[in-house]
C-alpha cells in the first residue's frame, strides 16, 4: 500500500444501505500508518486540523447543521452517543450514517458510546443488556470478560461505532464510591487487570477500540467527579499496589486508547486533577510506556468544568500528555475548546493529531466500511441475549440508575 492516501469509491448515499445489506461495497486504500503516510497525511487539511482532537456529544436524534459543518470541515474528530440519542435500531444507523456521510475522506469520523454493561450501556433492547462486570467476572472471570468485550464490539461495530469508552479499571476498593461499585471488575487488582485485559484483546479483535478507565483509578473515592472534585491522598507505594495494576495490564494487552480521572491524587501532584497534571500522566506516558491516545472524561463534568477555563483545560490537558478532549453536550464548551485548540502551538497539538491519526486507520475506516456495505446480523442477537443470561449470576431486577447519564444529562 506504501503512503498512498485514503481513497473510498463505490459507497454509494450511505443513508439508503442503512436498513439493508447492500451490495457494492466501499473500497479503500488505507495504509499501515508509518512515518512515510504520515507525511502524507500531514498535507490533508482535514486529517491536521486541531480539531481533530475534540470529540463532541449533542441534544436530540439528528446530527445538528453546525456539527455537521464542523465535521465536513475536519473541525471535530468525532461524535459520542448517548441514551438522549437513541430512539431505536434504524433512527441509529440513519443518525450514524449521517455522521459518516459528513465527515471527509481523509478524516473519517470516529463514533464512540460509552457501552460498559450494567448501569452504563447507551444502547439498550433490543440491543443486548449486559449484567454488570462485577457480576461477569464472579461468574466467569477473564473468559466470561473476553466473551463480553468481543460480542460488545460486534453490537457497537454494527452500529458504526468504533469506540467503546470501556472497559472500567478501576479497583473497587470502596463501598461507600457513589460512581464506580458494579461498574468494576471487582476488589482484587490482579483479577481486574486479568479481566481488562481479555476484554480488551477481545474487542479491539472485532476492529472496535477499547478504553482503560479512569486512570489512575477513581475505584477508592468517596466524591463522583460528575458533581464535585475528589481527592486521593493515598501514597506512591499504595497506588503502585493497586490502583496501576490494571492499567499496567492493560496497557501491556494494547489497548488502543485510556481516559483520564478527574481525580486529584495527592501523593503525585496536590495541586492539579490527574487529566491536567504532567507528573500523573507521566507515569502512564514515561513508566507504563503508553504511547496510545489518551482521552479526557467528559470536560463539562462538575469537578472541572467550574474551576477551569476552557483555554487552560486544552493547554493543560494536551501539556500533560493527553490527546482527545470530551465536551459532551454544552456546544458553548465545544465552541471555546475548538478556539482553544487552534490557537495552541503546532509543536503542542501535532504528537497528539499523529495518534488519532493512526487510532483512525486502525479502527474508524473498518468500522465505516462494514457499516456502509450493511454488515448486520442484529439487533437483536440471540446468542448474546443467551451469555448475559448465563453471567447474570442472579442479578439485577432493582431500578437501573445510571451514574454517568442523571436526568440534567440527557
Amino acid at each position: 500500500m506504501g503512503g498512498e492516501p485514503v481513497v473510498w469509491s463505490g459507497a454509494g448515499d450511505v443513508e439508503a444501505r442503512v436498513g439493508t445489506a447492500a451490495a457494492g461495497a466501499a473500497t479503500r486504500t488505507w495504509p499501515a500508518p508509518t512515518i512515510a503516510w504520515y507525511g502524507a497525511a500531514r498535507a490533508m487539511a482535514c486529517a491536521w486540523q486541531p480539531g481533530q482532537l475534540l470529540f463532541v456529544g449533542f441534544d436530540g436524534t439528528r446530527l445538528p447543521p453546525d456539527l455537521r459543518e464542523l465535521l465536513a470541515s475536519g473541525r471535530v474528530g468525532g461524535v459520542v452517543l448517548f441514551r438522549r440519542n437513541v430512539e431505536d435500531p434504524v433512527q441509529l444507523r440513519r443518525l450514524v450514517a449521517e455522521i459518516h456521510r459528513a465527515s471527509p475522506e481523509d478524516a473519517p469520523a470516529l463514533v464512540a458510546v460509552d457501552q460498559e454493561g450494567g448501569r452504563v450501556q447507551r444502547l439498550r433492547a433490543p440491543w443486548t443488556e449486559w449484567p454488570p462486570m462485577r457480576q461477569v467476572a464472579r461468574a466467569e472471570g477473564p473468559s466470561g470478560a473476553a466473551a463480553v468485550g468481543r460480542a460488545l464490539a460486534v453490537e457497537c461495530r454494527e452500529a458504526g461505532i468504533g469506540w467503546d469508552f470501556a472497559p472500567v479499571c478501576d479497583v473497587d476498593t470502596n463501598p461507600a464510591n457513589p460512581v464506580i461499585g458494579d461498574r468494576s471488575f471487582g476488589r482484587d487488582p490482579a483479577r481486574v487487570g486479568a479481566c481488562a485485559s481479555a476484554f480488551v484483546e477481545a474487542m479491539q479483535a472485532e476492529q472496535v477500540a477499547a478504553c482503560a478507565k479512569h486512570f489512575p483509578g477513581h475505584g477508592d473515592t468517596e466524591l463522583d467527579s460528575h458533581r464535585d472534585l475528589p481527592v486521593l491522598r493515598h501514597d506512591r507505594a499504595r497506588l503502585d499496589a493497586v490502583e496501576l495494576v490494571p492499567f499496567r495490564a492493560a496497557a501491556q494487552a494494547g489497548v488502543a486508547t485510556v481516559m483520564t480521572a478527574h481525580v486529584v491524587f495527592e501523593a503525585v501532584d496536590p495541586k492539579r486533577p490527574a487529566t491536567f497534571s504532567p507528573e500523573v500522566l507521566g507515569i502512564l506516558r514515561h513508566e507504563i510506556g503508553y504511547d496510545g491516545v489518551v482521552v479526557t472524561d467528559d470536560l463539562e463534568m462538575g469537578a472541572v468544568a467550574g474551576r477551569f477555563a476552557p483555554e487552560a483545560m486544552a493547554r493543560g490537558a494536551l501539556s500533560a500528555g493527553v490527546d482527545v478532549l470530551l465536551a459532551c453536550r454544552s456546544p458553548t464548551l465545544r465552541t471555546e475548546l475548538l478556539a482553544a485548540l487552534e490557537r495552541l502551538p503546532d509543536a503542542l497539538v501535532e504528537p497528539a493529531i499523529a495518534r488519532v491519526v493512526r487510532l483512525k486507520a486502525r479502527f474508524a475506516a473498518p468500522v465505516r466500511e462494514a457499516f456502509v456495505r450493511g454488515d448486520f446480523t442484529g439487533p437483536p442477537y440471540d446468542a448474546h441475549r443467551h451469555l448475559a443470561r448465563r453471567l447474570s449470576d442472579g442479578g439485577g431486577g432493582g431500578p437501573i440508575v445510571d451514574p454517568t447519564e442523571g436526568p440534567e444529562r440527557r
